[in-house]
């Protein structure tokens, strides 16, 4: 979701309706009046700040306050929503007024909407669409939300290679109130395979009378096909930092574009499933995910790391005997996992990012989990040194300081090791590099930190 209307159009509406409008049904005042506490829907710039007002109704308000806004507005906000938030409100409204609603929003913020209600409820939606608009939304929801064509927007203004400058323009002109965002015209042949693009800004400044086919002729038009990963197109619209990428069948013909906007809301959703996956919980999920879902999703999880615990607890029963000894190993032995821990997660968050932001080679993949490992030698090191005048003065032996020093050294390692191949052994068996890697690094180092410490502990100082 995430349409970009822009602040001026969203206020021109609201301004053009004129105070002597204030009591008509579609106005906000009326909306105070009919379906909210007084003052509670005031005028807004931009529909973003629409959407945020309405999450913090109840959802009978939200959906008195759809039905009686203008059907622009409405669908502006509704774009903005929160996926689960929409998908309620839409559940909830007159299937009618939901269609008005779905009918005015731009193709791809519908069909994202759409993709989320149940299949008889989606359909019955549709059919009371025009055929046109029903037609050209069933096409966008076949597609795999996760793909490029599954984020792109049908959208687009297409330029014969024909067309003079003055014609392109015109076109342009004449097509541009109803786009969503115009940034590029699309120069195709007869046969609608993408001969080049053009910016407003390089026909505003071409000489009149060129052929947009010369324009373009010899250009290399940067696409992506429509089967691809959204994060590839991601990373092409990051890297080139376009406004817009076209999105192209495998023999060249434009399919639609995805802009900038819908890029941005991507990103964010795979930064945020990649956080919530590392820590075993489901990309899904959010606040409003009703709570024994979310403990379905979250159970297997911690239950595999009670028994990485146990595993880690074992080690750690092993040597009862030298902890019965010194006392004070008990004290710092959680210091040595949780800091090798700590070297393991940075390690972590560092290669899942670059794995979400670039698709690296084999090589440059295991020569990144080189560089951590150089990263946890050097700060084992510096940690180590800290490490042993910290434990020689807390119990006044140096051997006590030198086990820990070694300890820490060597878990230290493992951890920035175990942390930079974790996501990528992952993405070898064909997981997501995210999910639940922090359970298994934990695992790694503590029962190596605990092993370590109390292995040294036996051999050097009983």
């Amino acid at each position: 979701m995430g349409k970009q209307t822009t602040d001026a159009k969203f206020s021109a509406r609201n301004m053009t309706r004129g105070q002597a409008e204030a009591s008509r049904p579609g106005n906000n005042a009326a909306l105070s009046n009919d379906c909210l506490d007084e003052g509670q829907m005031p005028d807004f710039a931009h529909p973003a700040d629409m959407a945020d007002h309405l999450e913090n109704l109840s959802l009978d308000k939200q959906v008195c306050a759809l039905r009686k806004m203008p059907v622009e507005d409405a669908a502006d906000a509704l774009a903005e929503l929160d996926d689960a938030v929409a998908v309620d409100v839409l559940e909830n409204l007159d299937a009618d007024d939901a269609a008005r609603i779905i009918a005015e929003m731009a193709p791809d913020d519908a069909a994202d909407v759409l993709d989320d209600l149940d299949e008889d409820h989606r359909d019955a939606l549709l059919k009371r669409l025009n055929r046109e608009d029903s037609e050209e939304l069933r096409h966008l929801l076949n597609f795999d939300s996760d793909s490029a064509a599954g984020a792109m927007n049908t959208e687009v203004i297409l330029l014969e290679n024909t067309f003079t400058v003055d014609e392109a323009i015109a076109h342009m002109r004449s097509k541009m109130a109803e786009m969503e965002n115009p940034y590029y015209g699309y120069v195709v042949d007869n046969r609608d395979v993408l001969a080049g693009v053009l910016s407003v800004r390089d026909l505003m400044l071409a000489r009149p009378g060129t052929v947009v086919g010369d324009a373009v002729a010899g250009q290399s038009v940067i696409s992506v096909r429509y089967d691809a990963d959204r994060r590839d197109a991601a990373s092409l619209l990051s890297r080139y930092n376009f406004l817009a990428l076209p999105v192209v069948d495998y023999e060249g013909h434009i399919m639609g574009v995805i802009t900038y906007d819908d890029i941005m809301d991507i990103m964010h959703e795979e930064a945020s499933a990649d956080m919530l996956g590392m820590v075993g919980a489901d990309p899904e999920e959010n606040v409003d995910t009703p709570w024994l879902e979310s403990v379905r999703g979250r159970l297997p999880w911690l239950l595999i790391n009670l028994v990485n615990s146990a595993l880690s607890a074992s080690v750690v029963y092993m040597f009862e005997g030298t902890i019965a000894q010194m006392a004070a190993l008990a004290v710092l032995m959680p210091m040595v996992a949780n800091q090798a821990g700590n070297t393991g997660q940075q390690a972590l968050a560092v290669m899942i990012r670059q794995l979400a932001v670039d698709r690296f080679d084999h090589r440059k993949a295991w020569m990144a989990v080189l560089r951590e490992a150089k990263i946890g030698t050097a700060t084992g090191i510096v940690m180590a040194g800290a490490a042993f005048l910290g434990s020689w003065a807390f119990t006044g032996n140096p051997l006590v300081g030198g086990v820990m020093a070694g300890a820490l050294l060597c878990d230290m390692m493992l951890g920035a090791v175990a942390g930079g191949s974790i996501p990528l052994i992952f993405r070898a068996l064909g997981r997501d590099p995210a999910h639940a890697s922090s359970i298994f690094l934990t695992t790694i180092t503590d029962g190596a930190g605990f092993f370590l410490f109390l292995g040294l502990a036996t051999a050097v100082i009983f």
